[in-house]
């Protein structure tokens, strides 16, 4: 491959290099900052010889080339008006919506699991209560209700934390910003009327409990309110002086100002959508029922989630009752497929993405796995979430808890059994689509039909068939290639593998060979086998990111390993804290080169155990 003519026709079709605003590199992607994303002419690109994928992610411009990312970079450098790790004055911003999904997304993004756990448990109560099995009266009820109910009530602390921390101030005074609009002697004004003064200034009190917009504001407020301090107060007396200046400051405003607009902000938001479902409850949970799946991909539904949760502290959200028929859409689409498919892989594949779905509303692997992958599913998705998001549009079914939407959180919606007509037209609308009308175009039953051939000439000549293991450089839960959270990964388009979700902050080297690839920010190593095999061990989710922060190589490029030498420690609590999954791809970058890629079926493993075998 010619890497000066790649770079050359990469450079041409991205607009040019007055186009670029800076480009840097992680493992296996160029990620380019453009001026202008309309020049650059996507399709194009994908067809170099070469090139894997594109996408278009977090303002980037990304450009997926595999494990010879830093030649082709290299080649770009060279001919391009633009040094290393560039930027410039004319780099994007972004435009406001975008930059807003990106901060609403990254926010919420640490507490999904915790909003995934209390969710469940509110709708095994609800469940509980309604069969007789528990009262409401008992001590275990109430202490099980505070348990699901606190990451909701404590919101503004949380929200506080994870903004601050995505906007780069302190994540503790952030939180505390939060905390004083829940401390008692707040609350306790409300009980006494629904007015104060501060200073003399009027105050309209308001119950900040589960509320969203108004920390957003105040903590918005306060990143920037932090710069300033920083920049003007000596760095002897900054670490006591900025922090009490900014709770001193910011609270009062939140509570004159910034608490009752955000308040009024998301009734009025809310409220414009309740009476857009009131006057036509079917157009509006069509068009939500059929978006959702494709707001997901994009990283725009975050931006109803507060408005959901607003709605649901406000006593019943219309919204998440319609984009639920959207995630039981894709769950049908992947019964779909398990039921159609003869494929043993392509079924096992349906199979395991669609039982977290069906029981923990995790579609994401159904998303990246299935759908983006047999793209003739698209619109059965489309139509099957509009079916279902009609029928609860119309009737007017509710979310009155937030929980995951699967088939154990139906008792967070009212009424129950309308509900659970919608959202089961769904899954059976987007079932019988994929059974009827197929799933795969016919490039990939031509593929499809090359690989059967292949497995059936392997039957017939077992003997020739020779095998190598791949040990696991982690300790920790194993995931499927398809269940990362990361199109390129998901998609195998850099080669077949697996994800290790790591309990321990080092990785260790899991062949005999040569570091063939150090990133500078060490979060990414890929080795060579003394036997030939390219692996790239790629820790963490878009930590390349992080810019080498919570990473500690121990290896340099080109560097002789031996299986169990120590290639990097990292950590593990400051990286999630930062905002990133430590998910863990293990990808054989050379997959072509080998008949298949077998991962193993183990739930975890510890090092040195087999997590690969390379059939040859």
């Amino acid at each position: 491959m010619s890497y000066d003519k790649l770079a050359k026709d990469i450079l041409q079709f991205v607009g040019g290099d007055q186009n670029v605003s800076s480009l840097v590199h992680c493992a296996t992607r160029l990620r380019f900052k453009l001026k202008d994303n309309k020049k650059a002419q996507k399709t194009e690109i994908q067809n170099l010889n070469g090139i894997l994928s594109v996408v278009e992610s977090g303002g980037q411009f990304q450009v997926v080339v595999g494990s010879h990312v830093s030649n082709v970079y290299e080649e770009i450098i060279k001919i391009g008006n633009f040094g290393k790790n560039s930027s410039s004055k004319d780099e994007p911003k972004g435009t406001i919506m975008s930059i807003i999904f990106e901060t609403v997304s990254r926010s919420f993004s640490p507490l999904i699991g915790a909003f995934a756990g209390a969710g469940m448990l509110k709708a095994v109560l609800t469940v509980l209560v309604s069969l007789g099995w528990l009262s409401q009266e008992s001590g275990t009820y109430h202490i099980l209700s505070a348990a699901g109910n606190a990451v909701f009530y404590f919101l503004p602390i949380m929200l506080g934390i994870t903004l601050a921390t995505k906007l780069g101030a302190n994540p503790f005074v952030g939180g505390t910003i939060g905390a004083a609009l829940l401390e008692p002697n707040l609350t306790g004004l409300l009980a006494e009327g629904k007015t104060t003064s501060f200073l003399s200034i009027p105050v309209v009190l308001m119950d900040y409990s589960s509320s969203v917009f108004p920390i957003f504001i105040a903590v918005s407020i306060y990143a920037a309110l932090e710069k300033f301090l920083k920049k003007v107060i000596h760095k002897d007396v900054q670490m006591f002086l900025v922090p009490m200046l900014s709770i001193a400051i910011i609270v009062p405003l939140t509570v004159i100002a910034f608490g009752p607009f955000g308040v009024y902000t998301g009734n009025a938001i809310g409220s414009g959508i309740s009476f857009l479902s009131a006057k036509s409850g079917i157009l509006t949970g069509a068009v939500l029922g059929a978006a959702w799946t494709f707001l997901t991909i994009f990283g725009l539904h975050w931006a109803l989630v507060p408005i959901i949760l607003a709605n649901i502290a406000a006593g019943g959200d219309p919204i998440f009752a319609m984009v639920a028929s959207g995630v039981f859409a894709q769950m049908g689409v992947a019964l779909g497929i398990f039921l159609k498919t003869k494929d043993k892989q392509v079924k096992a594949l349906a199979g395991s993405t669609a039982v977290p779905g069906l029981l923990a509303g995790v579609t994401e692997p159904i998303i990246y796995g299935l759908v983006l992958r047999f793209k003739r599913t698209v619109p059965y998705v489309a139509i099957a979430g509009a079916v279902g998001g009609a029928i609860n549009g119309l009737l007017g079914v509710k979310g009155i808890t937030f929980a995951f939407p699967s088939l154990l959180s139906i008792s967070a919606f009212s009424p129950i059994g309308t509900y659970t007509v919608g959202v089961l037209a769904a899954l059976v609308c987007g079932a019988l689509l994929t059974i009827l009308f197929g799933f795969e175009d016919k490039k990939q039953r031509e593929v499809a039909s090359n690989q059967q051939e292949i497995d059936n000439k392997l039957e017939n000549k077992p003997s020739q068939m020779k095998t190598a293991s791949i040990v696991s450089p982690l300790t920790g839960e194993v995931k499927l290639l398809n269940q990362v959270n990361d199109q390129v990964f998901s998609s195998g388009a850099l080669g077949k593998g697996i994800a290790i979700e790591p309990n321990t902050g080092k990785a260790f080297s899991p062949v005999d060979g040569v570091v063939s690839t150090l990133f500078p920010t060490g979060h990414a190593i890929g080795i060579t086998s003394d036997e030939g095999v390219e692996i790239l061990i790629h820790i963490g989710i878009d930590t390349v990111q992080l810019d080498g922060k919570y990473y500690d190589p121990q290896i340099k490029q080109g560097d002789q390993v031996k299986q169990g030498d120590l290639l990097v420690n990292f950590d593990i609590e400051r990286i999630k804290e930062a905002g990133y999954q430590v998910t863990t791809p293990i990808i054989i970058t050379n997959t072509v080169n080998y008949l298949d890629v077998i991962p193993t079926d183990a739930e975890r493993v510890a090092l040195d155990d087999s997590i690969l075998t390379i059939v040859k």
